[in-house]
């Protein structure tokens, strides 16, 4: 499964550790941020892998709270029937200022290795789930 992983570039380091977790378990993750050029056009990419991911995982720090990038990747989430039961919460800092539909999604807390199992896990359960 194509999994679109949204952070702040203040949470880079632990989103890296996490994508190297879930690609160790399978799961062909996207990575915007690491994977695009100063020149290329990062609204038309982060949308290409936008559409062609099924699922996605928001880390939940302070500074993705204050992330305007952070805020479109989870409205276009949010309005998109695909990432339904996909949608994971990942908090890497507690913050008060979490999205109220974050909190009802269950989130997941724990060392980036252990937030790759339950991720792994999740998205196990979903594909079962829609087959």
């Amino acid at each position: 499964m194509d999994v679109f992983v949204s952070y702040a570039s203040e949470d880079r380091a632990w989103a890296r550790e996490l994508i190297s977790h879930l690609e160790e378990k399978g799961l062909n993750v996207s990575d915007p941020a690491s994977e695009l050029s100063p020149g290329d056009n990062w609204s038309l990419e982060i949308g290409k892998a936008l559409e062609g991911a099924g699922a996605m995982v928001v880390l939940v720090s302070p500074a993705s709270a204050r992330s305007e990038s952070a805020q479109r990747d989870l409205d276009y989430a949010l309005g998109s029937k695909k990432f339904r039961d996909r949608l994971i919460p990942v908090i890497v800092k507690p913050t008060d200022k979490v999205p109220w539909i974050l909190r009802r999604l269950d989130p997941v807390k724990g060392t980036p290795s252990q937030a790759s199992e339950r991720i792994a896990k999740r998205l196990k359960r979903s594909v079962v789930s829609c087959s």
